[in-house]
């Protein structure tokens, strides 16, 4: 059975793609089709930032992207040079944290410096709104934007072309969902009603849900074996909901 990843490949550099390897081991044929592009933005004002850690108690990662931004910041020679000198030791006595633990590992006294905040255009609220709630200043800082990949609509149409409708179709995020539905509802048709449509995260559930698409699985975590043992037994029976 076939099975359609909304994603961007992995780095050729680091082997194959996770997740196209993992339902590989269950029999089903994985493809991908890159949905998103990023354009990195105000990456000068990120180095400002990053040239003072004695203003900030800390830094917050919610996406790789981010990270991918501070390294091209530091790419040109002079920023690199003054990275390697005396930053990178400031900023490494510092914690870092990342999505799923800050709040938790936040649960601690008022501060008076805040974390800095490296973001996309389409942050939500949620994680600002829940360090407020603990008295925990958070300064974001946009440093890249999302848009729709230039070659999705192709790189559908010869998907469904060649490959039919698959059985499962998965969704990545909430921007995936927005760029995508309209272009499958449309190549799918009334086929669409045999199609397992899975989320990565109760985030992207969500989305799905909202646009109406029925969720037949969400991943137990966002990971390779949870998201392929979902599609299994979503495949292997009727409205399976993988508890979250």
């Amino acid at each position: 059975m076939k099975v359609l990843l909304l994603k961007d490949p992995k780095d050729k550099e680091s082997g194959p793609d996770p997740y196209v390897k993992e339902l590989g081991l269950y029999g089903f044929e994985a493809t991908l089709i890159p949905v998103l592009s990023f354009e990195f933005v105000s990456l000068e004002a990120l180095f400002e930032k990053l040239s003072h850690p004695e203003h900030y108690r800390g830094l917050v990662f919610t996406s790789p992207r981010a990270l991918e931004a501070i390294k091209i910041c530091l790419k040109q020679n002079s920023k690199s040079e003054a990275w390697s000198k005396t930053l990178k030791q400031q900023w490494n006595t510092k914690p870092t944290y990342v999505v799923g633990k800050a709040t938790a590992s936040l649960g601690e006294k008022p501060h008076s410096s805040s974390l800095l905040f490296p973001c996309g255009a389409l942050k939500r609220e949620v994680l600002p709104t829940a360090l407020k709630e603990k008295g925990i200043a958070l300064e974001s800082l946009t440093v890249y934007q999302t848009a729709q990949h230039e070659h999705l609509q192709q790189s559908l149409s010869s998907y469904f072309s060649q490959q039919g409708i698959p059985a499962s179709i998965v969704f990545f995020s909430p921007s995936g969902v927005k760029f995508c539905l309209q272009h499958i509802q449309k190549l799918s048709g009334d086929f669409a009603n045999h199609v397992k449509f899975a989320a990565i995260g109760p985030t992207t559930a969500e989305a799905m849900e909202a646009a109406g698409i029925p969720v037949s699985c969400t991943a137990e975590s966002p990971t390779p074996q949870d998201l392929a043992a979902g599609i299994q037994k979503a495949l292997h029976s009727q409205n399976c909901i993988v508890p979250e």
